[in-house]
């Protein structure tokens, strides 16, 4: 696998998940990233949401002509340490509406910052690899309309690898991440994604993806909450459709449209996310 190729694969996954999820962006990738190599990504996405699945999945509206909707914005970093390593941190910013009838509320802010290594544990002749990524998450907020407001820590397992398809350069990602927040009413998550992607021409300026993944959430607090950042009891599978364009070797830019296709006790959500991804050699 060339290293043009490989950096084209991580840029289109890493799009992908920064919209895939809004209440749990999964930023990540599972090829190397080259020692010195910092990647700057800011992102914004909108999401809306008029209906929801109850506790036994049935979908309906929300009361009162409900309608929940929350613009993202973040900035996600990755540096290249060695070989091996790399350090992520991400820090995101909301702005959350939810208008019935009888009024609406409003939160916006901060919520959890995000620090993570991952380290690359092997590889078969440097077209599949195996990485796990162990990340501390702190929150930047008080109000709990913008998160837990509790400390954690996730473990993320990735594998992935490159091939072809119908004579075009094809590569896979499979994750899973299992993530724990401490405290009062604590959440335990698993959170879970597969993309599937491919390059549309042989200067690897043109790519889509296909993505596909689910979250799971838990906690002794079963109440059904309108807000994905603040409900602590929930499930949804959601599919997302990424194109990105390539302006030169440093600056990328990908757009990501994603709906949720089953759930429980949680909105029925559909997002839309516009990302850059900027990256510099230091060594």
């Amino acid at each position: 696998m060339g290293l043009k190729l490989s950096i084209s694969k991580y840029f289109l996954f890493t799009a992908i998940t920064l919209a895939a999820f809004i209440p749990a962006k999964s930023y990540g990738g599972g090829f190397p990233v080259r020692p010195g190599r910092i990647t700057l990504t800011p992102s914004a996405t909108y999401f809306f949401a008029n209906k929801a699945w109850d506790e036994n999945s049935h979908k309906g509206s929300f009361a009162n002509n409900g309608k929940f909707t929350s613009w993202s914005y973040a900035l996600y970093s990755e540096v290249g340490l060695s070989r091996r390593f790399t350090l992520s941190v991400l820090a995101p910013y909301v702005m959350n509406t939810f208008a019935t009838d009888l009024g609406t509320s409003k939160s916006s802010g901060f919520q959890d910052l995000e620090v993570g290594i991952r380290y690359y544990l092997a590889n078969i002749n440097y077209k599949y690899y195996f990485s796990l990524q162990g990340t501390a998450i702190v929150p930047m907020y008080t109000n709990t309309a913008l998160g837990y407001n509790q400390k954690g820590a996730e473990l993320r397992l990735a594998f992935a690898g490159s091939g072809h398809l119908f004579s075009k350069n094809s590569f896979f990602i499979l994750e899973n991440g299992v993530r724990e927040y401490f405290g009062y009413e604590s959440v335990f998550q698993d959170r879970y994604n597969a993309t599937y992607g491919l390059t549309l021409d042989k200067k690897f300026h043109e790519q889509i993806s296909l993505s596909v993944g689910g979250f799971y959430a838990t906690s002794i607090n079963k109440e059904f909450n309108v807000n994905p950042s603040a409900s602590k009891n929930f499930a949804f599978n959601q599919v997302a459709l990424s194109y990105g364009h390539s302006f030169a070797k440093s600056l990328s830019m990908f757009l990501t449209g994603g709906t949720f296709v089953t759930g429980r006790n949680t909105g029925a959500g559909s997002n839309l996310s516009a990302s850059l991804i900027y990256r510099i050699d230091t060594k």
